[in-house]
């Protein structure tokens, strides 16, 4: 990292940032193995939304759809259960 530094980089971005994409994209795909499984990835971090960086997480997941609150959580396990 200071060797990055001083060549003038950002560690966060070079660095930091492609790391946890990458550990996040893994725990999506441990979520979902196959077109059967069903899953909820929470994030709880706002800065998923807030921050310009949060982009680049979240197009890094495979195409899913975004929950903007609980009960939508709630009505997919719902339909998810029961098969609606």
């Amino acid at each position: 990292m200071p060797q990055l530094r001083r060549a003038g980089g950002n560690p966060f971005m070079q660095l930091f940032l492609p790391e946890a994409v990458i550990a996040l994209k893994q725990g999506a795909g441990r979520l979902i193995r196959d077109v059967n499984d069903h899953g909820v990835l929470v994030i709880c971090d706002p800065r998923i939304r807030t921050r310009s960086y949060g982009r680049i997480f979240l197009d890094s997941l495979p195409p899913m759809r975004l929950a903007q609150g609980q009960s939508e959580v709630e009505q997919f396990l719902h339909a998810t259960a029961t098969g609606d």
